[in-house]
């Protein structure tokens, strides 16, 4: 029997959120009084999956590939840049198997948006919405998350490489 090569990436982020802005999380817009601060959109999701990916893939990670340092991604798409993404694993013989998020968030609730977030990435990504997992935890009032400074994520990708 041959086993797949198969790769395991873990990504984080984490961003403040601020007035003025819009909140993107997973390519969806999101109403809410404050939105996630970045040079890009601040697409927090977006962001963890890229990490992820790309750690499993070993191509690198987002701030070396989009530095915040070019304006080129200045206000950028992020769910643009998934999909840059995952064009590099494509082309890299790279096939994701599945991705699964946790975003912590004390507000707002995040659960109601989460089909249409899974369709946005799953489309960037050119994968079944069924190989996306999303989560959402309160901060539990605790620390800066909990005051509703800002928001954290979290993702694993299983990603199936070919040429080993």
């Amino acid at each position: 029997m041959i086993l797949a090569d198969v790769r395991i990436g873990l990504g984080y982020d984490r961003h403040r959120l601020e007035e003025g802005r819009k909140l993107v999380i997973g390519g969806v817009d999101i109403p809410h009084h404050k939105g996630l601060r970045g040079h890009s959109d601040g697409d927090l999701l977006c962001h963890v999956i890229m990490d992820a990916l790309l750690g499993a893939a070993d191509l690198g990670e987002i701030g070396l590939l989009f530095p915040d340092t070019n304006p080129e991604y200045k206000d950028a798409d992020s769910l643009k840049l998934l999909e840059d993404v995952g064009g590099r694993l494509k082309a890299n013989g790279c096939k994701v198997v599945n991705i699964d998020c946790v975003i912590i968030a004390q507000e707002p609730k995040l659960s109601s948006y989460y089909d249409e977030m899974k369709r946005k990435v799953s489309s960037a990504l050119e994968i079944l919405p069924r190989q996306v997992r999303l989560k959402a935890k309160t901060g539990e009032n605790l620390g800066w998350v909990g005051s509703g400074e800002g928001m954290e994520a979290f993702c694993t990708a299983l990603v199936e490489v070919s040429g080993g």
